[in-house]
C-alpha cells in the first residue's frame, strides 16, 4: 500500500483529505485540458495534411515549369537573370491562441512577385516559373506556420498527459491510502480508548 509516512493524527487527516480533494479536482481539470488540446491538435494535423496535399500538387506543377524554362532560356541565361532578382522576406514570431493558451507561432510575409529583369530578356516561361514558385513558397510558409503550432500543441499534450498520469497513478492513490491508514489508526485508537475507559470504570466499581 502506497502512503505517506506521517503520524496518524486528526490534523494530518484533515490535511490529507484536503490534498485528496485538490488532487481529484486537478485531475478533472487536467483531463478536460488534455481533451481540448487533443481536439485542437487533431484539427491542426488535418490542416497539415491538406497543405501537404496542396504542396504536392504545386510541386508537380512548379518543377516542370522550371524545367521548361531552363530548356527554352538555357541554364546560363537563367542564372544571369536570377542574379538580378532580390526579394525581402519578413519572418517573425507570432503569438497564437490555441486551446485557451497563447503559443509562440510563426508569421511570414511574402513580397509580391515582380518582374526584376529587363523586358528585353524576359520570356513568358520565366514569368510563369516565378509565379509558380511564389505559390509554392506561399504554401510552404503556411505549412511551416501550422506545423509549428501543431508541434507546440503536441508538446503540451505530452506535458499534460504526464501530469494526469502522475495524479492518477501516484498522487491520488497515495493520498487515498494515507487517508484510509490514518482513519483506520484513529478508529483503532478510539476503540482502545473506549475499552480502556470501560475497564477503568469496571475496576472503579469493584473497589
Amino acid at each position: 500500500m502506497a502512503r505517506e509516512m506521517i503520524a496518524p493524527t486528526k490534523s494530518n487527516l484533515l490535511k490529507v483529505k484536503d490534498k485528496l480533494v485538490t488532487a481529484r479536482e486537478g485531475y478533472d481539470l487536467l483531463e478536460q485540458k488534455r481533451e481540448i488540446l487533443v481536439m485542437e491538435l487533431m484539427q491542426k494535423v488535418e490542416q497539415v495534411k491538406m497543405l501537404e496535399r496542396d504542396l504536392d500538387l504545386r510541386i508537380a506543377s512548379a518543377y516542370p515549369s522550371l524545367k521548361r524554362m531552363l530548356i527554352i532560356v538555357g541554364h546560363e541565361r537563367a542564372d544571369r537573370l536570377s542574379r538580378n532578382i532580390h526579394y525581402k522576406f519578413d519572418l517573425r514570431e507570432k503569438r497564437v491562441q490555441a486551446a485557451g493558451m497563447t503559443l509562440p507561432g510563426l508569421e511570414i510575409h511574402l513580397p509580391n512577385p515582380e518582374l526584376k529583369y529587363s523586358p528585353a530578356n524576359s520570356f513568358a516561361e520565366c514569368d510563369e516559373t516565378v509565379l509558380e514558385f511564389f505559390q509554392l513558397l506561399k504554401i510552404l510558409t503556411e505549412l511551416a506556420a501550422v506545423r509549428t503550432i501543431a508541434w507546440r500543441l503536441a508538446r503540451e499534450v505530452r506535458k499534460t498527459q504526464r501530469r494526469v498520469n502522475a495524479l492518477e497513478k501516484m498522487v491520488i492513490p497515495t493520498a487515498r491510502d494515507t487517508k484510509l491508514y490514518i482513519e483506520s489508526a484513529l478508529e483503532e485508537r478510539d476503540r482502545d480508548a473506549f475499552f480502556t475507559s470501560k475497564l477503568l470504570k469496571k475496576k472503579a466499581g469493584m473497589t
